[in-house]
């Protein structure tokens, strides 16, 4: 067991030697420490520099305080973290336990309240309640069906693009990866109404915990307290719906709550991912040859993203049911604990090389773990590689306007959020959103095989020029076989060939004074091999993206 580091229990006096602690240099991620020399995680500008530098000072299991100079402690190691989800009997994430909370230390307008406080909602339940809540929650995530789903995708995809593929140029944070998971969430939880730029902002600023989180959060509430209503009135077979009628007997407020666990989750973390998976395709030209090489799939390049980038940094919090010991540290009953996915992914027990390939390893903790695993996942993941793929479809020849180093990120201790991605690509023009996203807007020209010339179909049906009136005698030698062809097939008395200028006077087979000139036996056109059937895969892709 390593020394105990300071218990982030707010009763207990700061041990005798901590003011005589030298403070850390300026510029050090831990600069500017509250009491017990503790870091405070809510004023950091770099939260990954910070949770390295309180690794290596307390290991897997570390002290921090939160707004309000409240404690908590923050789990930075991948096993350590597998525990803390794993443990029920030992943690929780019922707030009302929380000793910080009993002691009244947490103020009722606390930016991250609308994230602790207790809710009746499986997010914050145990035992009976939660397999209750939960069960309705997984039941209405069964009944989507994920090939409807990936066509809706595949239409917001067209409508969100549409805005801006005229212009040559946008930015894909603001006007495509915050919007695309809006726009789908709304219609999978049955308010597609409800979608709007306010819905974007709300939801983004619960998230991030700022000083309207409070005003926000009510905001989100107020839309979704209507959806329920409607479909008490009107049930559908939307995720609403099956709410409501679930056998579970879910009241109007277990409802609505409901609905935001997974409209905010699902959203935020979608945003996040589309936009970190966006920006390394871009910055990265490996991992975009990769792509378009076949070596990755843009599953496979979600599910590294999620490594590297998990849409949360943090996810609020556990508490512990009974004094018991965590990473080395002694946690008291009633502490908070926080799950961070960010700092327990890169843990260098077991990932030594925080830049390896992680395809195919799904071990990553950007989804929670243990009975609270987040239940709307797979519907994330959905947003996400169909939103990647199809604006590559969309805007092939997308390129970064700015450099790397100029792309910022905004953090919270929920997220990691990119600031924007401003791109450049050849104008195109809207598409109809019943269209599978493609940047090849119109068809070819077809050709007509008959007429043997470099003639589409529009110009043959303009009354074959060329063919029996003075045209060039080419063109009528070229018009003869398949002509002729045709009417031997048609057998006799057919009207083959009349449609193509063949017949009396159209100069095809007869001299000037009307005498025949004999024919030789036209052979028969060759016989071409049955071609193997093409675009099997476009035609695969297209049945599974839902056209």
């Amino acid at each position: 067991m390593t020394p105990e580091s300071h218990p982030p229990t707010p009763d207990l006096p700061a041990g005798p030697d901590d003011d005589a602690r030298p403070g850390p240099p300026p510029g050090c991620p831990a600069h500017g420490r509250g009491p017990g020399g503790l870091a405070r995680l809510h004023e950091s500008d770099d939260l990954k520099k910070l949770y390295e530098h309180l690794r290596a000072e307390h290991g897997p299991v570390a002290p921090a305080l939160i707004h309000d100079d409240l404690p908590l402690w923050v789990v930075l190691g991948h096993a350590e973290s597998q525990q803390l989800v794993r443990s029920p009997a030992q943690f929780c994430k019922d707030s009302r336990i929380w000793s910080a909370l009993r002691d009244g230390l947490v103020k009722p307008d606390h930016p991250l309240m609308p994230h602790i406080a207790w809710q009746p909602m499986c997010a914050h339940a145990e035992g009976e309640e939660h397999r209750r809540w939960r069960g309705a929650i997984d039941t209405a995530v069964a009944a989507t069906d994920f090939r409807s789903l990936r066509r809706h995708v595949n239409r917001s995809v067209q409508r969100v693009v549409n805005r801006f593929c005229e212009t040559g140029e946008a930015d894909l944070v603001s006007q495509y990866a915050e919007h695309l998971p809006m726009a789908v969430m709304c219609h999978v939880l049955g308010m597609p109404d409800e979608y709007d730029d306010r819905m974007v902002q709300a939801a983004r600023d619960m998230i991030r915990g700022t000083e309207t989180a409070i005003a926000s959060n009510a905001f989100v509430m107020a839309a979704l307290d209507r959806l329920t209503a409607r479909r008490r009135e009107e049930p559908l077979g939307d995720f609403a719906g099956h709410l409501v009628s679930h056998p579970a007997g879910l009241t109007d407020e277990e409802v609505s709550q409901h609905l935001r666990v997974v409209l905010i989750a699902a959203y935020e973390a979608t945003a996040n991912l589309l936009a970190n998976v966006l920006r390394q395709v871009l910055i990265d030209p490996r991992f975009r040859s990769q792509l378009n090489g076949g070596q990755m799939t843009v599953p496979q390049a979600v599910e590294q993203l999620l490594w590297d980038e998990p849409p949360f940094s943090t996810i609020f919090a556990y508490y512990a049911k009974q004094d018991t010991e965590l990473g080395g540290q002694r946690i008291r009953k009633g502490d908070g604990l926080l799950f961070a996915p960010a700092p327990a992914n890169v843990d260098p027990r077991m990932r030594p090389d925080p830049t390896a390939d992680m395809q195919g390893n799904r071990s990553h903790l950007a989804f929670g773990g243990g009975t609270h695993e987040c239940p709307g996942q797979d519907i994330g993941r959905v947003i996400a590689e169909v939103g990647v793929d199809a604006l590559l479809m969309r805007l092939p020849d997308v390129e970064l306007s700015v450099t790397e180093e100029e792309l910022t990120f905004t953090e919270s201790i929920a997220s990691r959020h990119l600031v924007s991605l401003p791109v450049h690509f050849t104008p195109r023009p809207q598409q109809e959103i019943t269209q599978v996203p493609s940047h090849e807007n119109e068809a070819p020209a077809q050709r007509d095989w008959q007429i043997g010339v470099n003639r589409t179909r529009g110009e043959a049906a303009g009354g074959g020029a060329g063919v029996g009136d003075g045209g060039a005698a080419t063109v009528a030698a070229a018009a003869a076989v398949p002509a002729q062809a045709s009417a031997l097939d048609a057998g006799p008395g057919s009207d083959a060939g009349a449609g193509f200028g063949v017949g009396a006077g159209s100069g095809v087979g007869a001299l000037p004074g009307g005498e025949s000139v004999p024919q030789r036996p036209v052979p028969p056109p060759p016989v071409a091999e049955p071609a193997p059937p093409r675009g099997a895969w476009q035609r695969f892709l297209r049945w599974w993206r839902g056209y």
